[in-house]
């Protein structure tokens, strides 16, 4: 399998299609590079070089205790690339995996980077407080780390629904989406899945979103029930100097996963790409 041993001795899974201009992608939470599959594809046809890792703790990692914060995950972001020797690169991130994307460009800077795509991102805040009164509430957090530790199985089949909003009429998530999002988060670990809570929902990326210097495309749905658009998305949208927002009506937090809206974004991306 391809393996990328980190600079503490972590080995990252990552999948690597096609050949052309370097496209990675970082998944959200709980997923792993599975998610991205269609996203691959596509890139690879279109003459890209689509690659996509597992985070650690997730998928075909190593199963680690410790490392669960955002440093921690950007410099195992930047071991990939600097590993593969990937220059002009466009990271596409996905909920958490934006986080993962902006911390990197805070601490690791843009030499390699072309630009930048935001997918439902948790950026720049997710919790909420006095001057972000349309957060998550802490008790929200709380719920998630009791539900994991709990019966994590029967969690992640309920938290399918709201990923999905496969409950809203009209919604085209299928029972597939939701048994794959169960899948995928069940090769996640449980110290992993409680510790990636408290990373994502109350870490400031104000600051790493400052220092953006590339193009940047941020595509959120106004029916994500996981990470509110506009806590998230606009105030992106108006922290980076060169970004573009586009809200999917009626979109849901796995965008690249529900028929339909797949399609969409895979279209922006590559238009992206392109551009």
């Amino acid at each position: 399998m391809p393996i990328c041993t980190t600079r503490d001795g972590v080995e990252i899974f990552y999948k690597d299609w096609g050949q052309g201009r370097p496209v990675v992608f970082i998944h959200g939470w709980p997923l792993n590079g599975d998610a991205w599959q269609d996203q691959l594809k596509a890139v690879a046809d279109a003459g890209f070089r689509g690659i996509a890792h597992d985070r650690r703790g997730h998928g075909r990692s190593t199963p680690v205790y410790s490392g669960y914060d955002f440093d921690t995950f950007a410099d195992d972001l930047d071991d990939l690339l600097t590993r593969l020797d990937l220059r002009d690169v466009t990271l596409v991130a996905h909920s958490m995996g934006g986080g993962e994307l902006a911390r990197y460009i805070g601490r690791h800077g843009t030499g390699r980077i072309r630009s930048a795509v935001l997918l439902s991102a948790i950026t720049p805040l997710m919790l909420q407080g006095p001057g972000n009164p349309a957060g998550v509430p802490q008790s929200v957090f709380d719920g998630i780390k009791q539900g994991i530790l709990t019966e994590r199985s029967q969690f992640w089949k309920d938290t399918a629904v709201g990923f999905f909003s496969a409950d809203r009429e009209g919604s085209r998530a299928t029972q597939g989406n939701q048994d794959a999002f169960w899948y995928m988060a069940m090769a996640q670990t449980i110290e992993g899945g409680v510790d990636c809570v408290d990373a994502f929902g109350t870490t400031d990326f104000h600051e790493d979103l400052r220092t953006f210097d590339v193009p940047t495309l941020i595509v959120h749905g106004d029916d994500d029930r996981i990470v509110p658009l506009d806590a998230t998305a606009r105030k992106s949208a108006e922290l980076i100097p060169d970004a573009t927002l586009k809200v999917y009506e009626g979109a849901s937090h796995g965008i690249a996963l529900v028929p339909g809206d797949k399609e969409r974004f895979t279209e922006d991306l590559l238009d992206f790409l392109r551009g």
